[in-house]
């Protein structure tokens, strides 16, 4: 017999998923503000420090030694190292790219995850699914377009930033339900904060009251993006939710808009346009394939 998540929790969900999305939009322009007067390593060393203090705070009353308690040390560092390298990258990359575009970029992760889960998982990808990633790749091509102004050494930082997420995902699909959200959720700061740590003596500069306030409205952000997108996945399945993480992207144009009076041109918003239907479409190929699994296996 198959159970579905009530529609209640479902809309729930989905009412979650959005706000995560703002809560990432906003993220990523604060690290394009703050990156004018901070080094990369050391707004990312705030926005975990923070992030991880935040979620101390929130967790740790009810939690207590759980929160930190894991028998997946490795894993857990693994997976930290891997969201630290896509965060570096992608903050990286808006240093020298628009935020729209870069974040436009970035969302090749999900067919990256298409293309990558077939040596690592062990799935089955369709050839449809396959043709959705070129299709992706190509939507890169067109909002970066060779020879344009865009065109830069720069474009491949958030790409990098896609594939290291990809590869964060994996892990986390891989070794799911094996220890609490939260506290797969603090190790990941625990990490970044340590890791980013050991770069200051190299790269700081002393904030000001003004830099000390972004890092910790990012820590803030971004940790409370990570709290609602736990909480989205407790009320609905990923694959139900996937689509509506594509919101970001809006998010992430208009306060191009409005904070950095930076708007797509034509080609860079049909480059954007080819990147999110293909995303779509694989995710909706994903969707239909674990429909057909669960069907398969309610039958057997």
């Amino acid at each position: 017999m198959k159970h579905h998540t009530p529609a209640p929790h479902i809309g729930r969900g989905i009412a979650l998923i959005l706000a995560t999305t703002v809560c990432f939009a906003s993220l990523d322009a604060l690290s394009k503000l703050t990156n004018r007067y901070l080094p990369v390593n050391e707004i990312i060393w705030g926005r975990y420090l923070f992030h991880g203090l935040a979620l101390t705070l929130l967790m740790a009353p009810t939690m207590k030694l759980d929160l930190v308690r894991t028998a997946h040390a490795g894993m857990q560092t693994l997976r930290g190292l891997l969201l630290l390298l896509s965060s570096t990258l992608f903050m990286s990359a808006l240093v020298y790219l628009p935020l729209a575009e870069a974040a436009a970029i970035s969302f090749v992760a999900p067919l990256v995850l298409t293309a990558l889960s077939v040596p690592l998982l062990g799935d089955k990808v369709r050839r449809s699914q396959w043709i959705a990633v070129v299709v992706g790749f190509g939507g890169v091509l067109v909002l970066v377009r060779p020879g344009g102004k865009l065109f830069d050494i720069a474009t491949l930082l958030p790409i990098g930033c896609a594939i290291s997420y990809a590869l964060f995902q994996i892990i986390t699909r891989k070794y799911a339900g094996r220890d609490s959200a939260y506290t797969t959720h603090f190790w990941t700061a625990l990490v970044c904060t340590i890791v980013s740590s050991m770069t200051l003596p190299f790269f700081w500069k002393t904030p000001d009251a003004w830099g000390w306030l972004a890092m910790i409205a990012m820590g803030l952000v971004g940790g409370g993006g990570h709290y609602l997108l736990i909480r989205a996945y407790e009320n609905a399945p990923p694959s139900t939710l996937a689509p509506f993480s594509y919101a970001q992207l809006v998010w992430a144009t208009l306060l191009s808009w409005l904070v950095f009076d930076h708007i797509p041109d034509g080609g860079s918003l049909f480059g954007m346009a080819i990147i999110v239907g293909a995303g779509l479409f694989a995710v909706w190929m994903q969707r239909r394939k674990m429909r057909a699994d669960e069907e398969s296996i309610a039958t057997d």
